[in-house]
């Protein structure tokens, strides 16, 4: 497929600006990076709470850091596979989704994710990727209707299930919560996918390819326990986006919890360095049987060099494999680590869950923003026309005029909140003793 297929806008452009010399890709950056919805990243839960530290990583920190070691992944490749130089000719793309992946993540991290997905469980559920696909593509207001109007291939890439909810979600009935205070994440877990919201526009997106791509691409699968089906393929870009996202949460988060003392050198030893002795790989051998010493040395500097150290390892080990099943080259090609780099890879992320997501003081943390967020929807869907600000209100009733799906509109606006805002809304809303509501700007 040529490129200017895939260089397309759904909304054409001639803006004519003043010696305006940036590819298609350097301008897609450019509108992910300037706006709001990227700038509220700032002050949205990573792994650990926004204002329990003032050192550690936020959504935007994190992004920041995917988009580096997403762009350092395509250096390596082009110097180790110079044939595929060609499909990697633009850095400003890879740093476009990476910089975008988590933007449409909700407060409070996955309890957010989990309360929304909850209030929206009759309407089309609710998941971070799948309103990331929405923020970009239609309520980022860059354009009127069209969100930030970006390339055809960026939004390929952003798609890491590419496939729709109605295709992967489970039709078991679960139940519904008698008290909000008893909802548990586990039975309640998103369909990784898009909304049936938003189909026309994935349509558009997948248009340049064959009856057959299209039809693997969009192929799902049951996975053995997980409930909803999973998508199977994605893109060349999706799959380098998505290796820098892992090596990110994996190393910089276990960096964020060491020098914050939730993890150990004793719990290190244990659950990691024993685990990867057994590998077949000498470099990861011979690394991880000392890397612990510098890892928790009380020195900064020897911490810094032991994170470097695994970023560099991991990255170095991806290559590019190819999937004889699809014609187009952006899907018949993907980035891989190398399988003793996957499972070390895995060790670490499996170490992090259990450490730090599963601390009781990080889930409690987690479990309070659940119950901000529900109670905000709750009251929101409650009486729209009182409660809603002016421009989600006009959306709302715009959406209940056209027969659409109007509890969209306010999952909408909730995810696009931050921690505090959202924290501070629901003090106002719930609280005899609360700040004017002069003081809350709540329009996005």
């Amino acid at each position: 497929m040529t490129d200017a297929v895939w260089n397309e806008r759904r909304l054409g452009e001639d803006k004519q600006r003043r010696n305006d010399h940036r590819s298609p890709y350097q301008r897609d950056r450019a509108r992910i990076l300037h706006s709001a919805a990227f700038r509220r990243l700032q002050a949205k839960t990573q792994v650990l709470g926004v204002g329990m530290n003032d050192f550690y990583r936020t959504r935007l920190t994190h992004s920041l850091e995917v988009s580096q070691i997403g762009t350092g992944i395509c250096a390596q490749i082009k110097q180790k596979q110079p044939e595929y130089n060609a499909l990697l000719d633009s850095m400003s793309l890879i740093e476009s989704l990476c910089l975008a992946h988590d933007i449409g993540h909700p407060p409070f991290g996955h309890g957010g994710e989990i309360a929304l997905n909850y209030m929206m469980r009759d309407k089309g559920g609710f998941e971070g990727n799948g309103q990331t696909f929405r923020i970009l593509t239609r309520l980022e207001p860059y354009t009127e209707f069209y969100g930030m109007n970006l390339c055809r291939r960026t939004l390929l890439g952003i798609l890491k299930y590419p496939a729709p909810f109605s295709a992967l979600f489970s039709r078991q009935k679960q139940p519904a919560v008698a008290n909000f205070r008893q909802l548990k994440p586990g039975d309640w877990l998103p369909v990784k996918g898009l909304f049936d919201d938003d189909i026309e526009i994935l349509d558009w997106v997948l248009a340049p390819l064959s009856e057959n791509d299209r039809a693997l691409f969009l192929s799902s699968h049951e996975v053995e326990g997980v409930k909803h089906k999973r998508t199977r393929y994605k893109s060349l870009d999706c799959s380098i986006m998505e290796l820098a996202d892992d090596i990110a949460y994996a190393v910089h988060d276990l960096e964020d919890a060491i020098v914050m003392g939730i993890v150990n050198e004793a719990q290190w030893r244990t659950d990691v360095t024993l685990t990867l002795l057994e590998t077949q790989d000498d470099w990861l051998k011979n690394e991880f049987s000392t890397i612990s010493e510098r890892l928790f040395s009380s020195k900064h500097h020897q911490r810094k060099d032991a994170i470097g150290t695994l970023v560099n390892g991991f990255v170095t080990a991806i290559s590019i494999q190819e999937n004889p099943l699809f014609e187009e080259p952006l899907l018949r090609y993907n980035a891989a680590l190398e399988p003793a780099f996957a499972e070390a890879l895995n060790v670490l992320k499996q170490f992090v869950y259990k450490y730090v997501i599963r601390k009781p003081e990080i889930q409690m943390v987690e479990y309070k923003g659940q119950q901000i967020v529900m109670e905000l929807f709750e009251a929101f869907i409650s009486d729209p026309e009182r409660l809603l600000p002016l421009n989600t209100r006009e959306r709302w009733l715009a959406s209940e005029q056209a027969g659409e799906n109007s509890y969209r509109v306010i999952a909408d606006y909730i995810s696009g909140m931050t921690d505090e805002f959202a924290a501070r809304l629901h003090q106002h809303l719930f609280s005899a003793k609360s700040a004017s509501m002069m003081e809350l700007n709540c329009e996005f």
